[in-house]
């Protein structure tokens, strides 16, 4: 297989999947919502973070380990004991994640019943569960080619787990939505199935493919296999901490809020679409720019390991820093357009301008959810995993008050949900980012990187406003996005946003696109 990617490389591949996933995720989560309704996205918006609980537990925070192990033993030259560590590390992946699957099934009605009203959730949640085993072992798989900064076999798994998701899901919502919306919420997880199944046979067959060979694999281990198995724990127990914390959150948020909703006076069968309005509809477009931050992170975790296992503090900093600015040059303008034009994208795409208001309080932390994703793979690829766990606990603790007091307002009900929501994100970029400042000596450049950024952001500002009167279509909307990243753009080429050495690198990863699309 070829060298290591570039961090920038690296992100770009993910980003062109995750653009691709996320365009397809929305046609199918139109299509879904204009198919069961709010009242059937709020259904499986509440069994889906029981389920990824579930998942973060299946595979216990090990293919973070992985990547992390893999990508330090290959900085060393140490290729068998990278090896021996991922297949140690799939041995207890797929343990864990069978006997997990099994306990669940047997538990979920007892569990399930006394924390939801509605039964229905119970047969969506069960259907989910055979996708524990699967995404566990792909995520194994992934963690592995993530060590390697190999960034490809993770993009072309995930556009084709996506493509089977959104073909089946829909399928099997369609054919059993007749029978009601409990069946059609059920066709759509087991799409989800299906999807995570088809990732998992095109992981492994890459995987066979550029597997080392028996000849690379030889050599010196400097560790016994007692030893290998304390390094992964010591990773993927933190790891699997902060994110069991992160979905159990989630899972409490989708029992208090439509409850919360309840006590504000609305029925339960409101409150439920309410809910689905809220993290169906405006979580969904909120989370949409996260692609290119997602990938960013995910291609950060092992190029920071990569950097502080070399002991180079300068090219630490060197990405810690661009990685944050990339994230705030994207954070503000997303900011900008999902306020400014809530409303209008919430109802040409889903056909609920009601949910824009939800959407435009959320937008008030979107640059913070965006730079909360970044500095946590920093943390990560640091080997600082227990920061995160402790920051989410400190900034969610603050969330399920807000959303107690807030959501149960007559005044506000799901408005007062999407601000505590906007709160914690806030609170917890800060958290983060105070203890990434900490660890890698960051100096963030304000002018450059905050204040620039803002500028031009106003310039975006005064264009859709100039335009958003007369937006009342698809056609006027996209007019107005247009317009208003043309003058985001320019405004930063002004004040002079980009560094030279980023002008000089895109032109680079430029150049090599078009020498690899060339016959």
């Amino acid at each position: 297989m070829e060298k290591k990617q570039s961090l920038t490389y690296g992100t770009l591949v993910l980003t062109a999947s995750s653009l691709f996933n996320r365009l397809l995720g929305f046609v199918y989560q139109i299509l879904l919502v204009r198919l069961i309704r709010a009242e059937g996205i709020g259904l499986f918006s509440m069994v889906y973070p029981m389920y990824v609980m579930v998942l973060v537990l299946g595979s216990a925070g090990i293919p973070v380990a992985i990547a992390k192990l893999v990508a330090e033993e290959n900085a060393r030259n140490n290729v068998r004991l990278a090896y021996r560590i991922f297949k140690t590390s799939f041995i207890m992946i797929a343990a864990c994640s069978l006997l997990l699957t099994v306990l669940t099934a047997v538990l979920t009605p007892r569990v399930l019943v006394p924390l939801f009203p509605n039964p229905d959730v119970i047969l969506a949640f069960t259907v989910l569960l055979p996708g524990v085993f699967f995404v566990s072992i792909c995520s194994a798989f992934r963690g592995y080619f993530q060590g390697l900064q190999q960034m490809t076999p993770t993009a072309v798994s995930q556009a084709v787990e996506q493509s089977v998701r959104v073909i089946a899901g829909l399928f099997l919502a369609f054919i059993l939505s007749s029978r009601g919306v409990s069946y059609a919420t059920a066709g759509a997880s087991a799409g989800v199935v299906i999807g995570e199944a088809a990732g998992l046979l095109v992981m492994t067959a890459i995987f066979l493919r550029y597997r080392p060979g028996p000849a690379v694999r030889r050599g010196a281990v400097s560790e016994t296999l007692g030893q290998t198995c304390g390094r992964i724990l010591s990773l993927a127990v933190p790891v699997t901490l902060t994110r069991f914390a992160a979905t159990a959150m989630l899972s409490i948020d989708a029992v208090l809020i439509p409850n919360r909703l309840v006590a504000a006076g609305l029925q339960m069968k409101e409150a439920t679409a309410a809910y689905g309005k809220l993290v169906g509809i405006a979580e969904t477009l909120l989370f949409t720019p996260g692609i290119i931050t997602i990938a960013l992170a995910t291609a950060l975790l092992p190029a920071v390991a990569d950097a502080k296992a070399q002991n180079n503090p300068v090219l630490l900093q060197n990405r810690v820093s661009s990685a944050v600015r990339i994230t705030l040059f994207i954070g503000v303008p997303s900011a900008v357009i999902l306020y400014l034009l809530a409303d209008h994208i919430c109802g040409i795409l889903f056909g609920y301008p009601d949910a824009g208001i939800l959407l435009a309080t959320l937008a008030l932390g979107a640059p913070f959810v965006y730079l909360a994703q970044i500095t946590t793979g920093i943390l990560q690829g640091l080997g600082r995993v227990m920061d995160p766990f402790k920051n989410l606990m400190l900034a969610s603790m603050l969330k399920l008050a807000g959303l107690y007091v807030l959501t149960g307002s007559p005044l506000l009900a799901a408005k007062g949900a999407a601000l505590a929501l906007a709160i914690h994100f806030v609170v917890l970029a800060i958290l983060n980012l105070r203890d990434v400042q900490r660890h890698t000596g960051l100096v963030l450049d304000i002018p450059h990187s905050v204040v620039k950024p803002v500028l031009a952001g106003g310039a975006m500002v005064l264009v859709i406003l100039s335009i958003s009167p007369a937006v009342d279509s698809i056609w006027a909307t996209l007019y107005a996005l247009i317009a208003g990243t043309g003058a985001y753009t320019a405004a930063l080429v002004m004040v002079k946003g980009f560094t030279p050495e980023e002008v000089g690198r895109a032109r680079q990863i430029a150049a090599r696109i078009g020498s690899r699309l060339r016959p």
